[in-house]
C-alpha cells in the first residue's frame, strides 16, 4: 500500500511504501538560520506524526545548505533532534534556492519496520 501526503505543489511532503517512509523537501522559515533550522525539524516531525512515526525512526537525510558556514550550527542542532548514537546516515551539500531567503531544505527517509 502506497499513502502519499500532498501539497500544493508537485510534489508530496511524504510517501510511505512499505516499511519506509520517503520525505520530500522540508524548509523553515524565520530570519536566521538557527530559527530555519528548528522550523524545518517542526515540519519533518509533523509530517512524520501523519505517518504515526517519530523523528527517531529516521534512517537517511540529505541536507541542502545555502552557506556552508551554516555548518557547524547544523551539527549542534541536530544533537538537539537525535541522540548521539542515533543520527541518521546524512549526506549535507551546498545549492541556491528559488525562494531567496531560504537557508535550508531537508528531505530523507524514516523506517517504520521493526
Amino acid at each position: 500500500m502506497v499513502k502519499r501526503i500532498p501539497t500544493q505543489y508537485s510534489y508530496s511532503q511524504a510517501v510511505a511504501a512499505g516499511d519506509y517512509i520517503f520525505l520530500g523537501l522540508h524548509r523553515g522559515f524565520g530570519k536566521t538560520f538557527t530559527e530555519q533550522i528548528h522550523s524545518t525539524f517542526s515540519g519533518l516531525k509533523e509530517t512524520l506524526q501523519k505517518c504515526d512515526v517519530s523523528l527517531e525512526r529516521v534512517v537517511k537525510v540529505h541536507v541542502y545548505l545555502k552557506n556552508i558556514k551554516d555548518l557547524p550550527e547544523m551539527e549542534k542542532v541536530f544533537s538537539d533532534y537525535f541522540a548521539t548514537d542515533s543520527f541518521p546516515a546524512r549526506m549535507t551539500t551546498t545549492t541556491e534556492f528559488y525562494d531567496s531567503d531560504c537557508l535550508l531544505m531537508i528531505d530523507g527517509v524514516a523506517y517504520t519496520g521493526v
